[in-house]
Parts: structure tokens; sequence; C-alpha cells
């Protein structure tokens, strides 16, 4: 994916448009500790929308990484994503959506991005077949949206309508599970885990820059670790700190496991095995609202940072 050339090239500009988890942070009906603390806007703690990148060479032009519920809020905080003062009476500088999971917090923000808008959607055959069994996703028009498969393992260079973006995907499978609404369809399969439920991506440009986006994983597999080994930079599902933290807090009765999540903490938590990777800059993201690293002050949130991490919130801007 290298290109040659003596030239300064552009930065890969990365805009954090939601750090949060399914719900955001705090979460419309929760009363935890956490949103407790957001709902009376301590100091201590950050709102967060849910989780989706914005992904740009030139700045005009951006790419969604997952299109969060959130993502009208998201438009209106960001302004290089809001129509261009000289262009057509309706324009956007989204481009194209690129979609790791069918899960809500992931999708449901295409229905937001109607109004015969013209992007291209890229997602796994599994994601595109589950978007096209329904019917509420046809306010898409398909004369202006298009929908183009990720084959697993193949870079793919993002394109609008035949403009090219300046940027690849290279989605690759990651340990997950099927959405939460689909699992009853998945009878008999355990967690319905299959190749393109959850994927993760590497992101680059010509220039050979890069970066990986996994804001759900079940599990670092060996696999997933030779690949990230001398990443530049990664985004990793932050949701939880506690395996059973949902259970503790009296807000769920599942388990990180159990909902397709690796957990910070603990001898198989990210913290542990990302400590022998050579990763220059690791980045937490879709953080739930019961994960304690939200609170500034907490053991937890200095353990994180200590380790060498940097939590993902709203507005952060990286340059790659």
């Amino acid at each position: 994916m290298r290109e040659a050339s003596n030239k300064v090239r552009a930065p890969v500009l990365i805009k954090v448009l939601g750090a949060g988890a399914g719900g955001g942070f705090p979460q419309w009906n929760c009363n935890g500790p956490l949103s407790r603390a957001a709902w009376d806007r301590s100091p201590a703690v950050a709102a967060r929308t849910q989780a989706s990148l914005a992904v740009s060479v030139d700045g005009e032009r951006w790419a969604l990484l997952n299109a969060s519920p959130d993502i009208r809020q998201q438009i209106i905080a960001t302004p290089a994503l809001q129509p261009r003062r000289d262009g057509s009476l309706r324009n956007s500088p989204i481009r194209a959506a690129v979609l790791t999971g069918a899960d809500v917090d992931q999708v449901a923000g295409l229905l937001t991005l109607r109004e015969r808008q013209a992007f291209t959607i890229y997602a796994s055959r599994r994601v595109l077949d589950t978007l096209a069994a329904n019917s509420i996703f046809n306010v898409l028009a398909p004369d202006c949206v298009d929908r183009l498969e990720l084959p697993l393992g193949e870079a793919q260079w993002l394109t609008d309508h035949g403009q090219d973006l300046g940027l690849y995907v290279r989605p690759f499978t990651a340990p997950g599970k099927i959405a939460l609404y689909l699992e009853d369809k998945a009878a008999g399969a355990g967690l319905g885990t299959r190749d393109g439920d959850t994927i993760g991506l590497e992101v680059g440009d010509r220039s050979g820059k890069r970066f990986y986006y996994l804001p759900t994983c079940a599990s670092l597999s060996a696999d997933l670790e030779t690949r990230l080994e001398g990443a530049p930079l990664i985004f990793v599902d932050g949701t939880l700190f506690y395996d059973d933290e949902l259970i503790r807090q009296g807000l769920l009765d599942k388990t990180g496991q159990r909902m397709g999540h690796i957990s910070m903490g603990g001898p198989q938590g990210s913290l542990a095995v990302f400590a022998s990777l050579k990763v220059a800059r690791r980045v937490y993201i879709h953080i739930n609202n019961s994960n304690p690293v939200l609170d500034r002050r907490s053991p937890e949130h200095r353990q994180v940072v200590e380790a060498g991490w940097e939590i993902a919130f709203d507005g952060m801007e990286i340059e790659l």
C-alpha cells in the first residue's frame, strides 16, 4: 500500500466524533453512579456520544467509521462535517461510511443521512445483508447511496461515486458476537459469531501512514496481536474495565465477555495483553457508562494513563 515519493505528504486527519459505548454517556435512562455524576455536571466526568470516527486526507472529504445514532449531534459539533457555505443547496463533506458491525450504535446513524444525499456505505457481506433485510434502510435511496462489500483481508480504496478519497481500509475478522437484536435468529450457533459480524479496520493513505480501529473486540487472538504489532496508532475497545462491572453495579446481568467485549483490567485484559506489544500510541474508545475510567479521579483511570494509554473523548483530534 506504500507509494514512494519525496513529496511532503499531508497528514491523515482523524476526528473522534464520539467515544462512548451504546447509549452514550450518560445513557438516557441510567442513574448509575457515573451517569449520575454526569447528569449532575461533575467536573470529574465528561459526557460522550456514541463511538464514531471521521477520517480525511484533505480536510474536505470525510469518511465515517461507523454511523452512530448521535451523528446529527456530532455533525453540529464538528464544522468540518457541515455543508459547505459555497456549495449547492444540499451538500455534505461526508462521502463514505465504513461499518465494523451491525449493532444499533454502528448503523442507526445511517437513517439520519437520508434526504437523497450521495455517499457510499462499505461493510462486510454479513452487515450489508442485515441492512438489506430491514426495509427502513431503504430511505437511503440506492440510486444515490452505493453499498459496497468489504472483502475480508483485502485493501479497498474508498471512493464516492468514482471520486477517490485517498484512503484505503483493510477489514479483518475480530473476535466478537452478532448484534444483540439478531441473536434470536442465530439459535444453536452460540453467540452467532461468523466472519463479518465484527470486523476491525486498518486505515491508511498512499504514503504508508496507517492506524487501526477496533471499537468492539471480545479478545486479542495471536493473529490479532501479530497484526497490531508495530502499529503507530490503535483505537481499541474500552467498553469495560472489569468483566463483571455491570453485574457489580446492578446495571445488567451480563459479563463483558457475554456481550463480546474484552475488559481493560485483569490478566487477560487489554492492558496486560498490550503490555508486550510495540504500539506507539494507544487509545481506548467505545467506553461504557459503567467504566470507572470515565472518572478522572478513579484509580482505574490512573492505572490506564500510567500504562501509557489515552482515553478518547468527543472532539479529540489526531494527525497521523
